[in-house]
């Protein structure tokens, strides 16, 4: 996909005229485990020690936060009291939803900015990258944990065996470590290479975890499947010693992927053909849109769309500007392509003709919100999981 900036690293003014680092993007297989994996790994300081993606800004996902704390605590089964931990916690929000069922919360996260917010609503939060050494020191602190869990951070690491043996450590002997992320047959399926980059370094499909949980005496007991970030898994991980009992879905998993053909090249390459003609197929059209007049922006300053945007050539010649909710990117530019960043409420006042929907797995809470843009004739651009007009 070529070489882009950092996908979160929107630029403040002063910076645009300065050295923007850019970074290989692409993807690749493993014929021996059929993990797909980035080619090139950045270091984690460059993107995670100030962090600007914020779930807790969707209603979707808020809604969705307290609903998982419900059923875990109820499916679980965990009482009043345990300890419950989330690494890659943000800003807290999934932990102030147990903290609210009287659970011990505790946070792991090296976003500093984000450390300081969540501290500051109450949930104590520690700043560091997730590993072995952290796991000890906070079993010797706190104890073991009932539950561990791990919403879209999986993915994230590089250093994935020893974050396995650090939930190991930090699981009590009934303990469940639960972790979310969306799931590569659905990214294949649905042409969703927008969430290619480079904070996302694993493409989990259930074969390969359950060959790396194993590794590590632990088992995957559980899944389900969740329509988030255009379709995701949630799997249920306990250690081999707790004896739990292996639900039928995890086979039946492995059965469909095997009829997927995810354990050969074959679908990888076909996803690859589709890419190239998304890519084709939306420039050629805002080109044919600019042509016309129209006044074209982007809705949603994401790090999807800012691969989308880098991917497909797509500046301030094609957009005029990107509006986003959150207050921290406003007044921003894009990394890469340089387009700047306002409010939503630049819609209302400056009326374009067509919104480019870059942030696709909010799309239905999206439209919802920008009904009052769409009966004045605005109308979105969306390109997952193919080219269509709403």
């Amino acid at each position: 996909m070529g070489s882009m900036p950092i996908p979160n690293g929107f630029l403040a003014k002063e910076n645009l005229r300065k050295p923007e680092p850019r970074y290989p993007l692409g993807v690749m297989v493993c014929k021996s485990c059929w993990l797909m994996q980035l080619t090139h790994i950045i270091p984690p300081d460059l993107m995670f020690r100030n962090y600007l993606y914020i779930p807790s800004t969707s209603t979707t996902m808020l809604k969705h936060f307290e609903s998982m704390a419900d059923s875990l605590v109820q499916d679980l089964k965990i009482k009043p009291g345990s300890l419950v931990i989330d690494i890659g916690s943000n800003d807290g929000t999934l932990l102030s939803f147990f903290k609210n069922q009287e659970m011990k919360v505790l946070g792991i996260d090296p976003a500093t900015n984000l450390v300081q917010i969540a501290n500051l609503k109450g949930i104590e939060t520690i700043g560091d990258f997730f590993n072995k050494n952290v796991a000890i020191r906070i079993a010797k602190q706190r104890g073991k944990a009932a539950l561990i869990t791990g919403t879209n951070v999986l993915a994230h690491v590089d250093n994935i065996h020893e974050v396995c043996e650090g939930i190991k450590l930090l699981l009590g002997d009934g303990g469940v470590f639960v972790a979310e992320f969306p799931y590569l047959a659905d990214l294949l399926r649905k042409n969703e290479f927008d969430t290619i980059y480079h904070e996302h370094l694993s493409y989990f499909s259930l074969g390969p975890l359950i060959t790396l949980f194993n590794k590590h005496q632990l088992v995957i007991y559980d899944i389900k499947k969740l329509p988030t970030h255009g379709g995701s898994i949630r799997i249920y991980v306990a250690k081999k010693s707790a004896k739990k009992p292996i639900q039928s879905i995890v086979k039946d998993f492995v059965r469909e992927e095997k009829f997927k053909k995810l354990y050969t090249i074959a679908p990888y390459e076909e996803f690859a053909r589709r890419v190239g003609i998304i890519k084709r197929d939306l420039v050629s059209y805002l080109k044919q849109l600019r042509a016309q007049g129209k006044r074209i922006v982007g809705y949603g300053a994401s790090a999807k769309g800012n691969v989308l945007m880098n991917y497909c050539g797509i500046d301030t010649k094609l957009l005029d500007y990107v509006v986003d909710s959150i207050p921290y990117k406003q007044g921003r530019y894009t990394p890469g392509t340089h387009i700047p960043i306002f409010p939503e409420t630049r819609l209302k006042t400056h009326r374009p003709h067509y919104a480019l929907l870059t942030a696709w797995n909010f799309e239905e809470e999206i439209l919802l919100k920008q009904i009052a843009y769409r009966e004045r004739g605005g109308q979105f651009i969306i390109t997952i999981p193919y080219l269509r007009i709403e």
